[in-house]
């Protein structure tokens, strides 16, 4: 009798004492756990993309923008009009869709090489609650903004929580990898890739705001298929983004909200890659999805 209660004795105190390191352990994950996503919380800027694929802007449209930016009576919107061949045409056509929906101030700063270090100008972009950059050609716009005041000005605004906002071109620069639309084994401009090949998409630095993921705009209308699955082929971890025209995307942190009238494609895990001898892509399986406005999907990283 007295071996029998010492063994259940045992067995209790064995209980409790496994009951003690769990609790620890599982105490320890989640602080743990609390600290990780605390920490990749203040990592993340505090501001949202809003990321139109060209074409028409609705009033539905421009009102979304303007509700995504959460613009106060005392904030104003700046207009970067850089990828435009003609700016201040480009910032007229903004004016005429952005004024029926909202009456807070725009400013035009056109920078050149020789305003770039304007410390007025640039204290207006840290300052603005939304940032649009027009469309154009995005290389034009960042021959202008990269390693210049004007990129660190554009980033300090999004980490205080502005909006940064483009359209077509305006689209394109959002991403680390930029899609500046050339062939590099085809001279000849063409608005879709005629085929899908290694080494043939031209990619340029962009402004970085949406990292792990690259956008191509117009991407129904002019049937870019090709030039999206070039680019997945060159960067097969990245999230690739074709925007089509009169709809957009809001990036907050990690989750990506579509909106507008049309389409947005997706294309990432490309399984199987391979190129062959001749240069050609292939690959198994690759996930395309398709969303419209009101869908919701996340990027893998940002």
């Amino acid at each position: 009798m007295l071996v029998a209660e010492k063994t259940g004795s045992l067995k209790i105190l064995y209980f409790h004492f496994m009951k003690y390191i769990f609790l620890f352990l599982l105490t320890g994950f989640e602080s743990s756990l609390i600290a990780a996503v605390a920490q990749a919380s203040q990592t993340l800027p505090a501001g949202k993309l809003f990321i139109i694929g060209g074409g028409n802007r609705s009033p539905q449209l421009m009102k979304k923008m303007v509700a995504t930016a959460a613009l106060g009576p005392k904030d104003y919107v700046v207009v970067l009009p850089m990828s435009g061949s003609e700016p201040d045409t480009s910032f007229y056509y903004f004016k005429e869709d952005f004024q029926p929906v909202c009456n807070a101030p725009v400013a035009n700063l056109n920078f050149t090489k020789d305003k770039v270090n304007d410390k007025g100008w640039l204290d207006s972009v840290k300052h603005a609650r939304l940032i649009f950059i027009t469309g154009g050609d995005q290389e034009r716009f960042m021959a202008i903004v990269l390693n210049t005041p004007v990129y660190e000005a554009i980033h300090v605004a999004f980490a205080n929580g502005s909006t940064i906002a483009g359209t077509s071109a305006g689209a394109a620069v959002m991403s680390e990898k930029m899609i500046t639309g050339k062939e590099l084994t085809d001279t000849n401009y063409n608005a879709t890739f005629k085929k899908i090949h290694t080494n043939n998409i031209h990619i340029a630095k962009g402004l970085g705001l949406l990292n792990k993921a690259v956008i191509d705009q117009h991407f129904i209308v002019r049937s870019r298929y090709n030039r999206l699955l070039s680019a997945i082929a060159s960067f097969p971890s990245y999230a690739c983004i074709g925007i089509d025209e009169a709809t957009a995307i809001i990036a907050e942190g990690n989750k990506i909200t579509v909106t507008g009238e049309s389409q947005v494609v997706l294309m990432r895990n490309p399984r199987g890659l391979q190129i062959t001898p001749a240069g050609l892509v292939k690959m198994k399986s690759l996930q395309l999805s398709m969303y419209t406005a009101g869908d919701v999907f996340f990027l893998n990283h940002l």
